[in-house]
């Protein structure tokens, strides 16, 4: 019951989102940002390895866009506690569950809309693309296993930073994690040290699923290697982290809110505008 309340609540949050001007423009503004990076890139190879560079960046794109799902849940979290929407969630009764999987079919419907608004326009601008049934299935698991491994993720980093002032805490260190995990170039060539940091990440993992899934060849990625199995135990291993780690986050974040405290984040925000 409360999982059926659930995913309505995050159906009805998604076509909302395409009917308000705002968030439609957000939907669409980032895809079409990268797709002109996408065009100058296209016809600019990388090294003597027969790859172009807008092939090699288009997967990793789509990776970098899944994984950054769980910066939106994050503050979108925080946002809903700020003005009191998680606290009257509590009230009800499994109101906290419909609310979390309201926020991750909202968020995961939202991103997989992005993701295919940027691949279908992209595979007509970009040369060296490969997508036959096999491909789309690869696509498919690693887009599905990856947003289970990072959405919960970004629910307990909603939880642990109360204001919505304190997600740049959040946003500087992930953008920091993309650069060095092979997105917009390779990531053998990056040092060694680089190299294993960016492998303990999700973001460095979905992006090589999402190349397995789109490049023909794993010409320039550690040890000429997909490595799928390595791929899925990996993100295996994150998704298993956060839904053990989020119920339990969630739930002492929960007990902690109270009308006072948001009436008191309500009139700390008033003063900043006034």
């Amino acid at each position: 019951m409360r999982i059926r309340v659930g995913w309505q609540r995050g159906l009805i949050e998604l076509r909302q989102s395409f009917t308000n001007p705002a968030e439609l423009l957000s939907h669409f503004l980032w895809p079409i940002l990268m797709l002109v990076a996408l065009f100058f890139l296209r016809n600019r190879d990388f090294g003597s390895t027969g790859f172009q560079l807008g092939a090699l960046a288009l997967p990793s794109i789509l990776g970098m866009n899944a994984a950054m799902g769980m910066v939106s849940i994050s503050q979108l979290l925080t946002a809903d506690r700020a003005d009191g929407t998680l606290l009257r969630a509590k009230a009800i009764p499994n109101g906290l569950v419909g609310y979390v999987v309201g926020k991750v079919v909202s968020v995961g419907g939202g991103l997989i809309a992005d993701l295919a608004i940027l691949l279908i326009p992209a595979l007509f601008l970009v040369d060296g693309i490969s997508l036959g049934s096999a491909h789309w299935l690869t696509l498919g698991w690693v887009l599905l296993l990856g947003l289970v491994a990072t959405l919960p993720i970004g629910a307990v980093l909603g939880s642990v930073f109360t204001t919505a002032r304190s997600q740049g805490l959040i946003q500087l260190p992930m953008l920091g994690l993309i650069a060095i995990s092979g997105i917009f170039y390779p990531i053998t060539a990056l040092p060694s040290w680089l190299e294993w940091i960016g492998q303990v990440t999700p973001i460095y993992w979905m992006g090589l699923g999402m190349r397995s899934a789109l490049l023909p060849s794993p010409a320039v990625e550690v040890d000429g290697s997909w490595r799928h199995l390595e791929t899925a135990a990996v993100l295996g291993v994150w998704a298993v982290a956060g839904l053990l780690l989020a119920p339990v986050v969630l739930r002492r974040m929960a007990r902690r809110e109270s009308g006072s405290k948001v009436a008191e984040r309500r009139e700390q925000a008033l003063r900043r505008v006034a």
